[in-house]
């Protein structure tokens, strides 16, 4: 979607010009996002923060980022540069302080998923955007996907009552050597890296709000704070059960997520990481495969610029992100101890989720 020229957000009543963007973390989201805006019309990448200096070099050079704009210190590059809005692509657990950091010099922020691995954090970020005029975007990209807004709108006026996720990947093999394995950045395991997109994309889809989990996991670690296998059994406030099971120690990427309601179930389903696919199941066991066009989709750059352009909310809020880390980390503590644990349930904001 094509936007018009942004205003910048730290000076009112500047001439519109392009968002000036700093990247903090230039891992795989921080380069694959961060290209995004680099090659956006409506934004500048202005500066970038990384800890590895060969890195800050290449990707200064592919970002068009002059060596003044490079930082090792992400409070360095929040200091000195002039910036409108941030990228945080960092680990899981630097999340909230560096957000924080962000909205306290005024940005926008988009902050890859999970938002943070510890709920009492969550609730902090949810209060401080909803008392902000900032826009704060959370890196849960199905939400643009148009199998899973195609999959949403069933449930606009009717309720899933039985759902089954699975997702697997080669995870601890990828992560090897990074600090995806390593529980102090990374918060947790695959659970909290890949499954979580999963766990947002049934809740969202569905608006279903669960209220306790019971779970088992296989942990990668002897302190067993790195899951390699979860399965969750998760029941939700209207009365509907649902199982997800993630395997991070399987040989490829598979999805499916199966949402049965009164009248049939909508699944979705793909592998490795293109489009998923979604197919429509009625009574008598009949299949529809409904129109879906992932040409037409917003990249995460288009939507988080036009959410600060509209002052509109973006397509994954705080709040999104806050009932995945109520569940995840309820899930965590269900696998410890071998309860079933109830979910702390955000209460709703005052204008609503939206």
């Amino acid at each position: 979607m094509a936007l018009g020229i942004v205003r910048a957000c730290m000076t009112d009543g500047a001439s519109s010009r392009p968002i000036r963007l700093g990247i903090v973390g230039l891992g795989y989201i921080g380069t694959t996002v961060g290209g995004q805006f680099h090659r956006h019309p409506d934004a500048t990448v202005a500066a970038i923060c990384d800890l590895d200096a060969d890195r800050l070099e290449r990707v200064g050079r592919e970002f068009d980022v002059p060596g003044d704009g490079r930082y090792a210190e992400y409070p360095a590059m929040l200091a000195a540069a002039s910036l409108d809005a941030v990228l945080i692509g960092t680990p899981h657990t630097l999340h909230h302080e560096q957000v924080v950091a962000a909205l306290e010099r005024d940005c926008h922020v988009y902050c890859d998923k999970p938002l943070t691995t510890d709920l009492g954090r969550a609730r902090d970020l949810v209060e401080r955007v909803e008392r902000s005029d900032r826009t704060v975007m959370v890196g849960y990209q199905r939400h643009l996907q148009t199998a899973f807004r195609t999959a949403r709108e069933r449930f606009i006026d009717r309720e899933p009552t039985w759902l089954t996720a699975s997702i697997t990947q080669d995870w601890i093999d990828d992560s090897r050597g990074t600090w995806r394995l390593e529980p102090d950045l990374s918060g947790g395991g695959f659970l909290y890296d890949t499954g979580s997109h999963v766990l947002d994309g049934v809740l969202w889809t569905t608006g279903l709000e669960p209220v306790s989990v019971a779970a088992s996991m296989d942990f990668h670690d002897d302190d067993r704070r790195v899951d390699r296998r979860a399965h969750l059994d998760v029941e939700f406030a209207n009365g509907a059960s649902g199982t997800f099971s993630f395997h991070g120690d399987a040989p490829s990427v598979r999805e499916h997520i199966h949402l049965w309601d009164a009248e049939g179930a909508v699944y979705l389903e793909g592998t490795q990481w293109g489009s998923r696919t979604v197919r429509e199941i009625d009574s008598d066991a009949g299949e529809y495969l409904p129109y879906v066009d992932p040409h037409g989709e917003q990249s995460r750059a288009d939507a988080f610029l036009e959410s600060i352009e509209t002052g509109s909310e973006p397509p994954a809020t705080v709040r999104d992100a806050l009932r995945v880390t109520a569940l995840t980390e309820a899930a965590y503590e269900a696998a410890r101890t071998g309860d079933r644990v109830a979910i702390d349930l955000p209460t709703a904001s005052p204008e609503g989720d939206g």
